[in-house]
């Protein structure tokens, strides 16, 4: 199967406020003429679209109603139907059949919104991101197929093989980077009125937001079978020049990983809280140690506890921010050219595990769909929890499910250097964290899979 490839990523945006008829075909094109799903189904007035999003951390399935203008229609009370449940695919590596029907429930919940005469010609895709790309490319594609087989045979959606893949890094970023500005009302607007969205997941980390094209003028050539860094697409009759990267291994997760990977001796205990001997939990074979894909770290802590500031050094060794194979004038980590900078990065968005990590660290409300914070709250929350022990952090912090209280020490730390010393965000600045945007009188998920389903229906 060919790779989406995201040179024209996302053409439906000449559509998205001038919506024409649909051609013969259907389908959305991405770039190099290929389609990923049909068209949305048009009753006369609304249209559907499912969208699975099956990441590292767990599958999520998103269902969207749009109307004739690509408007956003409630479904039920809600204006999107979201379900998740955990692990991810990835989790099944060693049983295809396993991973499959670990959709089955969010494809029945699906079922459910979507009225029974329209069911057949809705769309489904499914697209697989960090975890299955880690697994590598035999493993991946034998759970893609077993997926599948099971839309195939038990779904009541339209589908296609080629509609259930694996997300390149840029596509989900640039996807993510459309789900914002579209629910924003940015899009159509110059650049700098724009927002840009790191998205921290839990096998990778996309940046993205819009440059000058005086900047993306100058962006560096990439070796072949590499995303390129700039995606030239036209929004709403604007022409944007996106920067866009994802940083594969640097997702929360696997960052874990990369942290103890990246340890001397027995330093990787400077992240670890004391007393993480014990807990049990699926990242994990047995006591203190740290499994993520098919490796296994040492991970226990140490009678003297963490250490914030020895934590950090390691976290900064892991993101290779000074990186000697940077070529470039001005780069965010592991030589990777930063865009350049400039108006479309000053208003910044940060999404998935930010959120989740804050709000269980205390400096942001859970129930809050939206929260201000600046760098600098990370590191701080960062310093209370390395002073603790597992079990003072138990009690601490109720929030954090008990397989990730060892580790978050190591979350907080690493979270504060990928924005500060990885993307050079100035610790002070304003970001804003979104878990949800709100959008008329409800709140939409700030992923990904609208900026997929916006894609799809707009080619009707």
């Amino acid at each position: 199967m060919v790779v989406l490839a995201p040179v024209l990523l996302i053409s439906f945006v000449l559509l998205l406020m001038q919506h024409t008829p649909a051609s013969a075909s259907g389908g959305g094109l991405l770039a190099g003429g290929r389609r990923w799903g049909p068209r949305a189904v048009d009753d006369g007035s609304t249209k559907y679209a499912v969208v699975f999003d099956a990441g590292s951390s767990g599958s999520r399935v998103h269902v969207y109603c749009f109307d004739g203008n690509l408007d956003l229609v409630p479904i039920g009370k809600e204006i999107e139907l979201f379900k998740q449940k955990k692990p991810g695919l990835s989790a099944y590596a060693k049983d295809p059949q396993e991973a499959a029907e670990s959709l089955v429930s969010l494809l029945e919940e699906a079922e459910k919104v979507v009225p029974v005469e329209l069911r057949e010609q809705t769309p489904v895709r499914v697209g697989a991101t960090a975890g299955l790309r880690a697994l590598g490319t035999e493993r991946s594609e034998e759970i893609l197929q077993a997926v599948r087989d099971l839309l195939r045979d038990k779904s009541s959606f339209k589908s296609q093989p080629d509609w259930v893949t694996v997300l390149d890094g840029s596509q989900e970023g640039a996807f993510q980077w459309v789900t914002i500005n579209y629910v924003l009302g940015k899009l159509g607007k110059p650049y700098s009125n724009t927002v840009g969205v790191v998205d921290l997941g839990g096998g990778s980390v996309q940046m993205a937001y819009a440059i000058s094209e005086k900047d993306a003028a100058k962006a560096p050539e990439v070796a072949d079978g590499e995303d390129s860094y700039v995606k030239k697409l036209l929004l709403k009759g604007t022409t944007y020049y996106l920067y866009v990267h994802s940083y594969l291994h640097y997702g929360l997760l696997a960052a874990r990983a990369e942290i103890l990977k990246a340890s001397e001796g027995n330093d990787y205990n400077n992240c670890m809280l004391e007393g993480h001997h014990g807990m049990v939990a699926c990242f994990f074979n047995h006591l203190g140690k740290y499994k993520y894909g098919d490796d296994t770290f040492e991970a226990s802590g140490s009678s003297s506890g963490a250490s914030y500031s020895k934590c950090r050094a390691l976290a900064v060794r892991a993101l290779k921010v000074d990186e000697p194979a940077c070529t470039h004038m001005k780069c965010t980590f592991s030589g990777v050219w930063n865009g350049g900078g400039g108006d479309g990065q000053k208003n910044l968005f940060v999404a998935s595990f930010f959120f989740d990590r804050a709000a269980e660290a205390g400096f942001v409300n859970p129930k809050a769909a939206v929260a201000k914070v600046k760098p600098s709250d990370f590191e701080e929350a960062a310093r209370r929890v390395c002073k603790l022990n597992v079990k003072d952090a138990q009690a601490t912090y109720p929030d954090v499910s008990e397989e990730n209280i060892p580790y978050l020490c190591i979350d907080l730390v690493y979270q504060y250097t990928l924005l500060v010393d990885g993307f050079g965000v100035d610790p002070y600045q304003d970001i804003t964290l979104v878990k949800k945007i709100p959008y008329s009188n409800s709140f939409v998920e700030a992923a990904w899979p609208l900026g997929s389903a916006l894609e799809v229906a707009s080619s009707s």
